[in-house]
């Protein structure tokens, strides 16, 4: 009732706007104010409102790189674990800080909203960074030191404050996540060709504070963890997450709003059944003869209309009107309009391109897993391409970049075995220098397909499934994370069998890295010939403007 009496204030307050310059003075796109009402362009949105969010976004990238860029390290040195299983519950635990935004991102597209569900979660968020704080700060808390060559295991609350504090912030994390890159682009009017050029920078500027939240972490961060412990290294994220929080309700009173559309998982549901329970009629040969509401306005809250499309045309017959559903209420499990089966077309058209990233996002992930162990062993410390063409070059350079890093894993062991270190858990004599070409790779790789995915997403998916289609694109991250963790899981099995020592022993030097960097790379070509053979294929969304 309430929601019913909300819709009827806000189209009583467009309807005084009768004259064109009036109406020109609102967004387009059905965004709303903070109390629900239409929103005027010249006092909200626009870099103004994004310049808060991105503010928030550096706050909490740098509190999550602050912790997941030491991790492997604190694992292994506070914690004690072997080069495995440290590595392991790394990729297991970022996996799960992109998978989580499948929570957020459901609340937000159907229920909560993308303030409110930021709103929360950065709450949760802030509580497991202040666990984590505890956790390397109170004596009674913190993990045993070694004494020598014999190293303690720490307690079971010990274990619990640490690991419950970190999926806490997988949670948090995960919730923001989301939600945090689609109310930045939200900010801008798709309706208006000024502001739909800007949206575009958006994600560029995004993601450039994302890596400037990744550099303050990786530098700075790491210096206090290393020199100040990890009391103080933990408690300047913490600080910052509460900045960031306080940053983003400053401007409550200038961010736009999109209404949430209701579950987007339901009304895939309802096309399935819809569809299925109609398999037996015949298509009409006029696709406009299919159902959809009259006017401008979709069935679906805070969604544009979609053109109808020839692809998956059996979805189609879900909008099929029977005679029995040409007047009166229609059952939505039995009827469904146009723009709802265009819906779950996109989700079915985008599902291949998404799912070439999860390997992008293995190789990912060997950034601050085996890149790291293999360091270790160093030194004991507007626009110019598309979206897909994005993608596409960030495949190609990252699967270069983990090439490289078997031939420097090579190189060093080549150096191990002539000093004869073979057999010594030891630091080889060569310069860490040695892995800036791999590092570098992937951080390229990255900035191409990152952004290209993040436009992708947002743009291609339907206006009420923003936030979850983003959340689509950061689960690839979670998947390749998993997928890392299972390749190892493999490899240590297949590889220790008949008693050897594996690929990846305690003692690298001993070891082949190299071989399992190798069969990383041969997946991502595999995978890169999957992503240019769809890519290919793929045909973008239309939305109507009638």
């Amino acid at each position: 009732m309430e929601s019913s009496l909300e819709e009827e204030r806000r189209q009583s307050l467009l309807v005084r706007a009768t004259e064109p310059e009036d109406l020109a003075e609102y967004t387009g796109d059905g965004s709303v104010d903070f109390r629900g009402s239409p929103i005027l362009k010249r006092n909200t949105g626009n870099w103004r409102a994004c310049s808060l969010i991105l503010g928030t976004e550096v706050c909490e990238r740098l509190a999550y790189y602050g912790i997941s860029k030491s991790l492997v390290t604190y694992l292994s040195t506070r914690l004690h674990e072997g080069n495995v299983s440290a590595a392991r519950n790394f990729t297991t635990w970022q996996g799960t800080c992109y998978l989580t935004p499948l929570i957020g991102a459901t609340l937000a597209d159907s229920y909560w909203g993308k303030y409110r569900t930021i709103a929360v979660f950065s709450t949760i968020y802030f509580l497991g960074m202040a666990a984590l704080t505890l956790s390397a700060s109170v004596p009674s808390f913190m993990p045993p030191q070694c004494v020598g060559s014999v190293c303690p295991q720490p307690t079971l609350p010990q274990y619990l404050i640490y690991f419950v504090g970190l999926y806490m912030i997988a949670l948090g994390a995960g919730g923001i996540k989301p939600c945090v890159s689609s109310f930045g682009a939200d900010q801008f009017d798709d309706t208006d060709p000024v502001e739909k050029t800007k949206k575009g920078a958006f994600f560029n500027w995004f993601y450039f504070c994302i890596n400037i939240g990744s550099l303050i972490s990786g530098t700075v961060l790491i210096w206090v963890q290393e020199n100040y412990g990890y009391g103080i290294g933990f408690g300047i994220p913490t600080f910052f997450i509460a900045l960031a929080i306080g940053s983003f309700f400053l401007g409550s009173e200038i961010y736009r709003f999109q209404i949430p559309g209701g579950s987007p998982l339901t009304r895939a549901c309802q096309v399935v059944v819809s569809a299925t329970r109609k398999r037996k009629v015949d298509l009409p040969v006029d696709g406009s003869l299919l159902y959809e509401l009259d006017g401008k306005s979709s069935a679906i809250e805070g969604s544009r209309k979609l053109e109808h499309s020839s692809e998956f045309s059996f979805l189609d017959k879900a909008a099929v009107i029977l005679w029995n559903e040409r007047d009166g209420y229609h059952d939505p499990w039995r009827l469904c309009t146009v723009t709802q089966v265009e819906e779950l077309k996109i989700l079915l058209r985008m599902f291949p391109i998404w799912a070439t990233g999860i390997v992008f996002f293995t190789v990912c992930a060997q950034n601050s897993s085996m890149f790291i162990e293999q360091a270790r062993r160093f030194t004991g410390k507007e626009r110019g391409f598309s979206e897909l063409q994005r993608m596409g070059i960030g495949l190609f350079v990252s699967t270069i970049a983990v090439a490289v890093a078997a031939l420097v894993e090579i190189k060093r062991l080549q150096v191990a075995r002539a000093e004869g270190m073979v057999h010594q858990k030891v630091p080889v004599p060569m310069s860490i220098l040695w892995q800036a070409p791999q590092y570098l790779l992937v951080g390229v790789g990255e900035v191409f397909t990152s952004i290209g995915q993040a436009e992708f997403f947002y743009n291609q998916s339907p206006d009420a499934m923003r936030s979850l289609c983003s959340a689509f694109a950061l689960v690839t991250v979670s998947l390749g994370s998993y997928l890392s963790s299972f390749i190892l899981t493999l490899v240590s099995y297949f590889t220790t069998r008949n008693g050897q020592l594996g690929w990846i022993p305690d003692n690298l030097n001993e070891g082949h890295l190299d071989r399992f960097f190798w069969l990383i790379t041969g997946l991502s070509s595999l995978n890169l010939l999957v992503f240019l053979y769809y890519a290919q294929q793929y045909k973008c969304k239309r939305a109507s403007v009638a």
